[in-house]
C-alpha cells in the first residue's frame, strides 16, 4: 500500500517520504524512485523530522498495526499541524470512533468485505461506498423499466435519496433535475444507511402516479 502510493503521489509531481521500521520494505520502492527513505517508526518525532514532518502538506498511516496508525496520524495533526492526514484501520469499531474525533480512516476490512459482497450477492446489494460510521452509503441500484422517462427530480423525491451520478452507455453522467432517467441506466444513489432497503424496494415498484 505505501509504495504503491508513494508511486501515484510521485507520478503526480509531488515529493514523497516514506518511513519504515524495516529498510528491506523499501525494497518495494520501483529503482527511480526519488523520494526519501527514512529508516524508523512513524510517529517518532525525530523520525518525522527527518522525513521533512514540518513542511508536509499531507500525512498517510499505512502499516500493518492499527495502533501505530493512529498515534503517527495525531502525532502529525497535533504536534507537527498537518491538517490533511489519514489512517488506515483495519478494525471497523475503532475506525468508527477516531472519524468521530477528527481522524480520517480507511477502516480496510470494512470496504474489502464491501467489494466482495458486491460480486458473491445480488446487483445492488451492497454499497459501493460507505462512510466509517455506517451512516451514509453510495450505491448501485436497479430499477423497474417503469421509471423509464422519469425526471431524476421526481426520483429523488419519491425515494428521498439523492441521485449522485448515472453509468449511461458506459460514461458517466451527473444529472440534472430535468434529466430523464433511459434505458439502460445505472443509476448511484446517495442515501442514509438505514434507508437503503426502502430505496431499492420503491425503485424496483412502480412509480406512484399520484407523486
Amino acid at each position: 500500500m505505501g509504495s504503491t502510493l508513494a508511486h501515484i503521489l510521485e507520478d503526480n509531481g509531488h515529493s514523497v517520504a516514506i518511513i519504515d521500521r524495516d529498510p528491506q520494505a523499501f525494497r518495494r520502492l520501483r529503482a527511480g524512485f526519488r523520494g526519501r527513505r527514512v529508516t524508523g517508526i512513524g510517529f517518532d518525532r525525530d523520525v518525522l523530522e527527518e522525513a521533512g514532518i514540518e513542511s508536509a502538506q499531507a500525512y498517510v498511516a499505512v502499516s500493518s498495526g492499527d495502533n501505530s496508525n493512529i498515534i503517527s496520524a495525531r502525532v502529525a495533526r497535533e504536534n507537527f499541524g498537518v491538517d490533511n492526514v489519514v489512517a488506515r484501520i483495519y478494525d471497523p469499531r475503532r475506525a468508527e470512533v477516531y472519524q468521530r474525533l477528527g481522524i480520517p480512516t480507511v477502516a480496510t476490512v470494512r470496504w474489502t468485505a464491501d467489494q466482495i459482497l458486491r460480486r458473491v450477492l445480488p446487483e445492488g446489494a451492497e454499497p459501493l461506498w460507505r462512510d466509517p460510521t455506517g451512516t451514509v452509503v453510495l450505491a448501485e441500484v436497479t430499477f423497474n423499466p417503469a421509471w423509464i422517462g422519469t425526471a431524476v427530480r421526481q426520483v429523488e423525491l419519491t425515494t428521498g435519496a439523492r441521485l449522485a451520478f448515472i453509468n449511461r452507455m458506459g460514461e458517466a453522467l451527473v444529472p440534472k433535475d430535468d434529466t430523464a432517467v433511459q434505458e439502460g441506466d445505472i443509476l448511484h444513489v446517495v442515501a442514509a444507511g438505514n434507508e437503503m432497503e426502502r430505496v431499492n424496494k420503491v425503485l424496483s415498484g412502480v412509480p406512484d402516479e399520484e407523486n
